[in-house]
């Protein structure tokens, strides 16, 4: 979903928005409930945690005191191009702004951080914007709950 902005191998070396600590925990992605079945009968190792009608990977902390997506791997995330919808939008966010569906952008990510909101904003006005909505419409469950510090990109619907 990024490609036009956010390279491929920039995500594989960096991982950030793959690992929490427990005061980010709420970014992590949700998975659909069909992804959760498919995972579960491939790894039925994984654990998840209900959320609304999608699912959270139940992710323990680690002995740095992270926590690490079950997904990650050395060089990247198993899921590919197959990754939750959130995962492709990610440093986008859709975000619940007083009542409104809007989009901002984690400034954690470093390849993005270093491009400009006019950069960030023009790719949104080339589509993106249009599909990250879309995604938040279909599945109101990746909305997450504005944060402070997130700058606001796009203003979209009033959330019902």
């Amino acid at each position: 979903m990024l490609k036009n902005i956010l390279s491929g191998e920039d995500c594989a070396k960096c991982r950030i928005c793959c690992v929490f600590d427990r005061y980010d925990l709420w970014e992590t992605p949700t998975v659909p409930d069909e992804m959760m079945r498919s995972l579960s009968e491939l790894d039925p190792s994984l654990e998840f945690i209900s959320r609304g009608d999608s699912w959270l990977f139940r992710m323990n902390e680690s002995a740095d005191g992270l926590y690490y997506c079950p997904m990650l791997t050395e060089t990247g995330c198993k899921l590919g191009d197959s990754k939750p919808a959130e995962c492709k939008m990610w440093p986008y966010r859709p975000m619940n702004f007083r009542g409104r569906l809007v989009i901002a952008i984690a400034s954690i990510c470093p390849t993005m951080y270093k491009k400009s909101l006019e950069r960030l904003t023009m790719e949104l006005d080339n589509g993106l914007a249009d599909m990250i909505f879309e995604e938040a419409r279909k599945n109101p469950d990746i909305i997450k709950d504005y944060q402070e510090g997130y700058p606001i990109l796009k203003i979209g619907d009033i959330i019902e």
